[in-house]
């Protein structure tokens, strides 16, 4: 089967918008699509979608389809794996991308099974590349790298997918930078017949009542963050690192090492089983720098690492090291900033 010219992303839609995991995947999607000299297209399944173009476009979707049904929306899983499944039978894209969310989680290996094609989740990286078959010595050229830890984080795999289409991967929020490519981008708006790619036996579920709790906990758009490892200690040393956040206006962090161990709640926990995050300023205490910790804040602006082992992984990517316990460097560290700023 030859290959369509096109890269498609699923863009989640709710309440009105694009979600940022899809415009940070149309950012990524266009210089992909540029990379391969194909067409970036967008598909937006949902109830209302007149106008929704608009937030599409200026990421540089060449087309974005869109399928538009009252019973469409909310999200559930069936229809919208029959939109996805017929369309790209039809159209047979090179590249499928989604977001790592609670949706992208659940559509993805559906869409994947049924058209035999294979999926890796929670990509870090995406990059074009040529791939030459061990067993057969058979050279693939311009294939998707989907770059990803693997084995508890010990390696960086790169996966490839040769024959079969489309090559999908999934990506979680805050991974991928979101950047309008031109505000004035036009493309081409096609608008799909529901009927021909969903079934009305697909819509046996139906959403009754939705309810959505909001996190409270905002570490992914703060511009300061101060993240507690294993190394803390204890949630009574976790104390010290909110005193820390709170005079310099930022938020607390942890790794998943001391979500684990109890100190911390989930909701702060960033890498790869966490949020990304890229803050201005990102204080590290007592984090060893396991990859996939690394993997959620490397993007950081400046990084300070604070930790008694002076080998410690993450202080190879950090720009100041602060080698001593965090009991006696956080305290001075909110000491002398408290000083300096008046």
């Amino acid at each position: 089967m030859a290959d369509n010219n096109n890269l498609v992303v699923y863009c989640e839609f709710d309440e009105g918008r694009i979600a940022d995991v899809s415009l940070e995947l149309l950012t990524k999607g266009r210089k992909l699509a540029d990379r391969l000299g194909i067409r970036l297209e967008a598909l937006v399944v949902g109830s209302n979608l007149a106008g929704i173009e608009s937030q599409i476009f200026p990421y540089g979707a060449d087309v974005v389809y869109t399928v538009d049904d009252a019973r469409l929306y909310p999200y559930t899983s069936n229809p919208h794996a029959a939109v996805l499944i017929n369309l790209f039978k039809e159209i047979n894209p090179q590249i499928c991308l989604m977001g790592a969310t609670c949706i992208g989680r659940d559509l993805g290996p559906r869409v994947s099974s049924a058209l035999h094609s294979g999926l890796t989740a929670d990509c870090t990286a995406l990059e074009i590349g040529d791939h030459t078959a061990a067993k057969t010595q058979t050279e693939y050229h311009d294939l998707l790298y989907q770059i990803r830890p693997a084995f508890g984080g010990n390696i960086v795999a790169t996966i490839v997918n040769p024959e079969c289409r489309p090559q999908m991967a999934t990506v979680r929020e805050g991974v991928m930078k979101k950047e309008v490519l031109d505000p004035n981008y036009k493309g081409q708006v096609i608008a799909l017949d529901p009927a021909k790619y969903v079934a009305d036996t697909d819509f046996v579920v139906e959403i009754i009542d939705r309810q959505i709790a909001k996190s409270k906990v905002n570490i992914k758009n703060s511009p300061i963050i101060v993240a507690g490892g294993y190394g803390v200690g204890s949630k009574e040393n976790f104390q010290l690192l909110y005193d820390l956040a709170q005079t310099l206006g930022g938020e607390v962090g942890a790794s998943r090492a001391a979500v684990d161990a109890g100190f911390v709640e989930h909701e702060r926990q960033i890498g790869q089983t966490g949020v990304t995050v890229r803050p201005k300023l990102y204080i590290a205490c007592g984090i060893s720098g396991q990859i996939q910790h690394i993997a959620g804040m490397q993007e950081s602006s400046i990084i300070i690492s604070i930790n008694n082992d002076p080998n410690a992984p993450i202080n190879a990517i950090a720009d100041y090291v602060i080698t001593g316990d965090i009991e006696n460097v956080v305290p001075k560290l909110i000491k002398y900033y408290k000083k300096n700023s008046k």
